[in-house]
């Protein structure tokens, strides 16, 4: 017996519903790029490895695809290094190609590429999948799609403001309150690090601090010990974990904190300028929170960070996050090009969506009407009404066979279908047909040469 397929772990298969709940998240964040005055671009699924590695710090790293070069690849590796077993030395011979790991770095590539096509500030967005050698877990996939959003070119803060703008516009169209916007400063973990003496130790600072909701207090602090950080610098940083009082008083309570660190106080008058125009302008259902934790283990972050935390009533990691990435270009040769971006994390805002019901109710409807089949002649009188149906706007379709009534009537039912037209050899005899409501079973009868009436029904 054939062994039964399979896919890849961290993968998935999507049927019509999925795809069409899917489909409606797009929409609605497609929409609000374009509101905003973003505009699309789309890159390579794969990437040269050089400009993936080293982007996303040594953890990121380990995470990314790496392609197989074509050929006899082994032959052209020397003994040396292929007896050493050392991966390290031996995937650069073995490979110069890896599957994008996300979109942001892959668009900062595409601008330093294209800069002279470029009009600055560039505001762009893009919708695609990446991939990411990750333990599958509940929302966490090794194959997923990412929507970003970035601009290039402008460094006022306005800009981080427009961002939360757009989370908040996004979640709200999709009915998703509730939602929260954790914001904090990659300068105010620098002015901490500083502050307890750990200047030195800022990435593994930062990445584990950055773990603090996922494995607690006490494991944070015992990953910063392990990284080298001392333990009386390990004590200096506790009260940050548990800052206390709403947005205003969490960045004074910083800016006493950091009063010694001249980085630490300019990320704390960014957060204050940001929270001051959003105290003006109100959001509509996201609230916004100062988290001082929230590190993104990214390299590239040099300002705001954010990340979206889903409504409280459900167990999600974040489905949405970026943040300002001052320098990004520069490591491709384009200097002092400022950028800020955001992603929102389609696969979790969709298992969020299911989970509370939020989905519209008609979402995975596919059909408005199928013609039932009566046989030859009657299925092509049957194939003209679908035609003037379709060029109506109307998702219309024909049973493929003269398959018997019930049969053609349970199909109708599983596809949800509300109306069933039924055009046999009297209906044909008499150019009308039938139209059966599926879920009063009413039935009406209609002209076969004149069905406006009926569509206008169908679209009122």
């Amino acid at each position: 017996m054939p062994q039964k397929p399979s896919i890849p772990k961290g993968t998935r298969d999507f049927s019509p519903s999925e795809i069409a709940k899917r489909n409606h998240i797009l929409a609605v964040i497609k929409r609000q790029f374009e509101l905003f005055g973003f505009m699309p671009i789309e890159t390579p699924s794969f990437e040269n490895s050089e400009t993936l590695l080293g982007k996303y710090g040594d953890e990121g790293d380990r995470l990314i695809f790496k392609i197989l070069n074509s050929g006899d690849f082994i032959s052209k590796v020397d003994d040396v290094t292929y007896s050493s077993k050392n991966s390290t030395s031996l995937a650069p011979r073995i490979s110069d190609k890896a599957l994008r790991y996300d979109l942001t770095v892959p668009f900062a590539r595409y601008v330093v590429m294209h800069q002279n096509e470029i009009d600055f500030p560039f505001k762009r967005y893009q919708i695609q999948p990446v991939w990411r050698a990750d333990r599958p877990q509940k929302g966490r996939y090794r194959e997923f799609y990412q929507c970003d959003a970035d601009v290039v070119g402008a460094n006022a803060i306005v800009q981080e403001v427009e961002f939360i703008q757009l989370y908040d516009a996004v979640f709200t169209e999709l009915g998703l309150a509730g939602t929260t916007i954790k914001i904090n400063n990659r300068k105010i973990l620098s002015g901490i690090a500083e502050v307890i003496g750990a200047k030195h130790l800022l990435v593994d600072f930062t990445v584990a601090l950055d773990k603090l909701d996922k494995i607690g207090e006490e494991k944070v602090k015992m990953e910063m010990l392990e990284k080298g950080m001392s333990a009386t610098a390990v004590e200096r940083a506790g009260p940050l974990f548990s800052l206390q009082g709403d947005n205003f008083e969490k960045l004074d309570t910083l800016q006493t904190f950091l009063s010694g660190s001249e980085i630490g106080r300019e990320g704390v008058a960014e957060l204050r300028s940001i929270l001051d125009v959003l105290k003006e302008l109100q959001l509509d259902s996201c609230s916004l929170e100062i988290d001082v934790t929230l590190a993104r283990g990214l390299n590239y972050y040099t300002g705001a960070i954010f990340e979206v935390a889903a409504p409280q009533q459900v167990q999600m990691g974040s489905i949405g996050g970026g943040g300002r990435y001052d320098d990004l270009t520069g490591i491709f040769g384009l200097n002092d090009v400022s950028g800020v971006g955001i992603s929102f994390g389609l696969d979790r805002i969709y298992l969020v969506l299911d989970e509370l019901d939020l989905f519209p109710k008609a979402i995975a409807k596919s059909l408005d009407v199928l013609c039932l089949n009566f046989g030859e002649q009657e299925a092509i009188a049957a194939l003209h009404l679908v035609s003037k149906l379709r060029n109506s706007g109307v998702r219309a379709d024909l049973y493929p066979s003269s398959a018997k009534v019930p049969k053609q009537f349970k199909y109708a039912d599983k596809r949800e279908v509300p109306y069933v037209i039924l055009l046999g050899a009297n209906e044909l005899a008499e150019r009308n047909f039938v139209v059966k409501d599926m879920h009063t079973g009413e039935q009406k009868l209609y002209s076969l040469d004149n069905p406006e009436p009926f569509i206008q029904e169908l679209q009122s």
